[in-house]
């Protein structure tokens, strides 16, 4: 592609490029380019959030560039503490290696596998020694560390912070000089872990790192971003009707947020169907329905887009409950928190007692109140969980 085609297809999207003549020069040596993404198997699904930046990734695949998935098996241990108000809890290795089995086939829905790189930073980062951690933490001051906006509010507001954790953008950092890498991706939080791997590169010797940052996606309550510990997430490993259900749960303000950083539309289509919603012309559960299947489709299939579609449409349109997602249960009296655990939200307790609260959990078309209620599942029974979620008990 030429060049300038090529630099506007790469560009388009981002949020902050350090620096864009770095990326231009790099760009200008006509040569295929490192990239590497990471991602910290600290859950075991990747979501849509990880997939904007998924995408972004293809586009530099198909134009020839080397893409490094780099799965953070060692930086797990240690945990991200990236937008965290306290310490993470620890992972086992045991859990770690799990949450890495599942990755795979998630990235491979928007990546070719077939022409991507796998790594695992196990691979230097576990044969350091101490000798080596000492000369690598002397290429940074603590000062440069606790500037970074995440530890000062925790000491200013006297929360602790584990010397780990600060040593966790170094050990991020260092992932970059294993693998010499000319690019890496991340979300918009992510820019100090970014340019530190770019800073302990160019003290190396080493020509250091662009660091592209990505927007990032406000989960489904449109205040957190998304993320599996928040419970706002929508996982590449959902089944694609229970996604689009879920897409159709955000808000019509959200929504625009979808189209521009899921769909890459541009600001000029949006801000039309924006004004053809206040002239009355589109109705923004239509625009809404377009959106989820355009989702779908792109990062699940066409075929199961058209699936998920004529399902919402009978569900909560026709209110033909006879195509609600079927699910088996024994018949035996069962709480109405262990009863929503069992159903394929995947909700945790302290989650369904808030949405008992909120009147989002019905049965037969009778809201829940209590939240010790027994309930005895029989064959038929309509569960519903928040305004895009039903399920029809089978004997």
């Amino acid at each position: 592609m030429e060049f300038n085609r090529q630099l506007s297809t790469l560009t388009i999207g981002t949020h902050e490029i350090f620096s864009l003549a770095a990326l231009e020069k790099k760009l200008a040596q006509n040569r295929p380019l490192i990239i590497k993404f990471g991602a910290d198997p600290t859950a075991p699904d990747l979501h849509l959030g990880h997939a904007t930046v998924l995408s972004k990734l293809r586009q530099f695949q198909e134009l020839g560039h080397t893409i490094i998935f780099l799965i953070g098996d060692f930086t797990s241990l240690i945990g991200d503490p990236t937008g965290r108000s306290k310490t993470r809890p620890a992972l086992t290795e045991e859990q770690i290696e799990q949450n890495s089995k599942t990755y795979l086939a998630q990235v491979g829905k928007v990546l070719d596998l077939s022409k991507c790189q796998i790594r695992y930073n196990s691979e230097w980062l576990g044969k350091l020694s101490l000798k080596d951690w000492i000369k690598i933490s002397g290429q940074v001051t603590v000062a440069q560390i606790i500037e970074r906006e995440d530890f000062s509010k925790r000491l200013a507001e006297k929360i602790p912070i584990g010397l780990h954790e600060l040593m966790y953008p170094l050990v991020q950092g260092y992932d970059s000089i294993a693998l010499n890498a000319d690019v890496e991706f991340g979300g918009t939080d992510q820019t100090f872990n970014l340019l530190m791997g770019r800073h302990l590169q160019e003290a190396r010797g080493l020509e250091g790192q662009v660091c592209i940052t990505m927007p990032l996606l406000e989960g489904l309550d449109g205040t957190l971003k998304m993320s599996k510990s928040y419970g706002n997430a929508i996982g590449l490993a959902e089944p694609a009707d229970q996604a689009f259900g879920k897409l159709m749960s955000i808000s019509d303000k959200l929504m625009w947020r979808y189209y521009h950083v899921l769909l890459l539309t541009p600001a000029t289509e949006i801000e039309s169907m924006q004004n053809k919603v206040i002239n009355g012309k589109l109705h923004p559960m239509e625009l809404k329905k377009q959106m989820a299947f355009k989702i779908i489709e792109r990062f699940w299939s066409k075929s199961e887009a058209e699936q998920a579609l004529e399902q919402f449409q009978h569900l909560f349109q026709k209110r033909d409950y006879s195509h609600a997602k079927e699910i088996a249960l024994a018949q035996q009296e069962i709480s109405i928190i262990e009863l929503i655990k069992l159903l394929p939200e995947n909700l945790s307790s302290s989650e369904i007692r808030r949405r008992i609260d909120a009147g989002a959990i019905s049965i037969d078309g009778e809201k829940i109140s209590n939240h010790t209620q027994q309930i005895q599942p029989k064959a038929g029974m309509i569960i519903k969980v928040g305004k895009h979620a039903i399920y029809k008990i089978i004997a």
